[in-house]
């Protein structure tokens, strides 16, 4: 509805990054020497320096040139060499150190444990939402949902009608009670339109029985009455007074605008809070400095999560023994059912590692599109290859119908196929992506 859109198109802003500054590193340094033909002499002070000969002197020269076109260098990228040399260090050590967080996830017991392979590395903090229509901010999903309905009760002074509307759809988690409040609503709204001149239909009793059960419940209904034209009487009722909803008569018999807000009832859509992929770059000695998921990757509670924990512990070996390869295919099944998110990373040549949070639905596409985005040569086709081996030819299918959860670990490959003299291969990040290399230390 032309409404909807235009409020829609009003409210959407667009969030620019600045780019940071980048440092330099210099670290050059060579030294010689040259031993020659002396007489010892006795330590009687200083020796004295002999002037060089001539051969002497063109061998130094000679050298020197060659020391200076050797360490000649223009544009260099050196915040940009910093990284790859500390990356590169940090890879020899990344495998003992996800050795060692697996052996110390075993022998920890708690309901975060991770078993599951292609997980043993989780520096994630939490799961973020943020929702385009009120900003770039990004925070946990209750308050991303808090800042809807605050913004949503905030714009009643500039378009109540629809405003009203997405508040009776966004701010009530019963969505039966919902439909039903609306199919109400609209009949309120016919009622009106189909008897113009019929008084009993300009008002709605509010201790009535209908309207106590399916408007005054939800959200928003008293925002929309009053914005469809509707205002709060007393009036006489069974020799006493009641509150009523009463349609103002203007007098005119023109109800394209009543019309039109039952319309935008119809076809309002709640505003939910949207994943944030919370895009980070890291090192592999960060990557492996957690090892816990955070709580909003399950779909138990925590109480849940312990207890099922406890059961597992006790059965594990006595399952070990006994289960089947369709048993254990089951219980496999079982365990993804607990996950609603998925940490994917994608681990370059260079040793950089680009992370990204993703809901268990989401297709493979998206992980793929993702990646494409951030490449500096996003034309070239890429392979990610699975830490274990192997690639995903299903793109369309999601996280979950692939396994590929709570977490997996990506290998990147250009496509060999297609090569280019021009380009440099040991390319991948753009320095925007870039700018996202986390801090070992926070």
């Amino acid at each position: 509805m032309d409404a909807l859109k235009k409020f829609f198109d009003k409210k959407i802003s667009d969030t620019k990054f600045k780019k940071a500054g980048s440092g330099r590193s210099m670290a050059t340094g060579s030294q010689g020497g040259s031993g020659s033909h002396s007489r010892q002499q006795p330590n009687r002070g200083p020796q004295q320096r002999h002037t060089p000969t001539q051969d002497a002197r063109k061998a130094g020269a000679a050298a020197l040139a060659r020391f200076e076109t050797n360490t000649k260098m223009t544009d260099v990228n050196w915040s940009m060499q910093a990284i790859k040399a500390q990356a590169r260090r940090e890879m020899e050590a990344e495998k003992k150190a996800q050795e060692q967080q697996q052996h110390d996830a075993q022998a920890l017991a708690g309901p975060r444990e991770v078993h599951l392979e292609a997980a043993p590395m989780l520096a994630v903090k939490g799961v973020l939402f943020h929702c385009p229509l009120i900003g770039p901010e990004v925070a946990p999903y209750d308050d991303i949902k808090k800042h809807i309905r605050e913004f949503l009760y905030s714009q009643i002074e500039e378009d109540a009608a629809i405003s009203a509307c997405l508040i009776i759809h966004t701010c009530n988690k019963n969505k039966e009670k919902v439909g039903v409040c609306i199919e109400t609503l609209c009949k309120y709204i016919d009622n009106i339109v189909s008897n113009p001149s019929d008084e009993k239909f300009r008002k709605i009793r509010q201790s009535n029985k209908a309207y106590q059960e399916r408007i005054h419940p939800i959200e928003g209904t008293r925002e929309f009455l009053s914005a469809a034209g509707f205002a709060e009487k007393d009036l006489p009722f069974n020799d006493t007074t009641a509150k009523f909803w009463v349609f103002k008569n203007n007098g005119s018999d023109d109800f394209s605008n009543l019309e039109q807000l039952r319309d935008a009832l119809v076809s309002a859509e709640p505003l939910k809070p949207q994943l944030d992929h919370s895009l980070a770059v890291l090192l592999p000695a960060h990557a492996a400095s957690h090892t816990d998921l955070p709580p909003e990757f399950f779909n138990l509670t925590l109480e849940e999560l312990k207890k099922e924990h406890q059961e597992r512990t006790t059965a594990f070996e006595r399952s070990q023994m006994l289960m089947t390869k369709v048993m254990r295919e089951r219980m496999e099944i079982k365990e993804l059912r607990k996950y609603r998110f998925s940490l994917i990373r994608v681990r370059f040549p260079d040793g950089l590692i680009l992370q990204s949070t993703f809901g268990v639905r989401e297709k493979f596409e998206e992980v793929l599109t993702l990646v494409r985005e951030n490449l500096v040569n996003d034309w070239r086709p890429f392979f990610l290859n699975l830490s274990g081996g192997g690639r995903i030819s299903e793109s369309e299918q999601t996280l979950y119908d692939l396994k590929l959860v709570p977490a997996v670990m990506f290998n990147f490959e250009w496509d060999s196929s297609v090569q280019d003299p021009n380009l440099d291969d040991s390319v991948y990040l753009k320095p925007e992506t870039l700018m996202l290399l986390q801090d070992p230390e926070h």
